[in-house]
């Protein structure tokens, strides 16, 4: 599908759990991150709280994961907008949209972990840094 470069943020549609299919998902984490290889999503999927997805005229251009502990905790994970509707708002609408789903489902308290170049994004989507641990396994 052709897209074109620039897009009013209104041309940006939110879907909260969409049915996804391995190959839009493969085909966006793609076209956004250079080292990836083709995987499967059902399993992570199936174990999410929710996801967010956005669309532009049909194509899925982003996608958000919010992951569970099954209590008062949720996470962030595989905020993911591609190249083409970047700086546009788009990841900051999926985020906040994600944070709403979490807290309307039960959560709490909404976790993400990021590298220090994106503490700016996360900051203009709500979070404030904290203080956490993180292991390589």
């Amino acid at each position: 599908m052709v897209m074109s470069d620039q897009a009013p943020e209104s041309q940006i549609r939110l879907e909260v759990s969409p049915a996804l299919g391995d190959t839009e998902l493969n085909e966006l984490f793609g076209a956004s991150w250079p080292d990836h290889r083709p995987a499967s999503f059902s399993g992570m999927l199936a174990r999410s709280l929710c996801w967010v997805a956005a669309y532009r005229e049909g194509a899925l251009v982003g996608f958000v994961n919010v992951a569970t502990d099954g209590g008062i905790h949720a996470f962030i994970l595989d905020t993911t907008v591609h190249p083409r509707v970047r700086r546009q708002g788009v990841g900051v609408r999926l985020v906040q949209r994600a944070a709403q789903e979490a807290r309307s489902r039960g959560a709490r308290w909404l976790h993400v972990d990021y590298e220090p170049h994106l503490e700016e994004f996360y900051a203009r989507c709500g979070f404030r840094p904290t203080a956490a641990g993180l292991m390589r396994l």
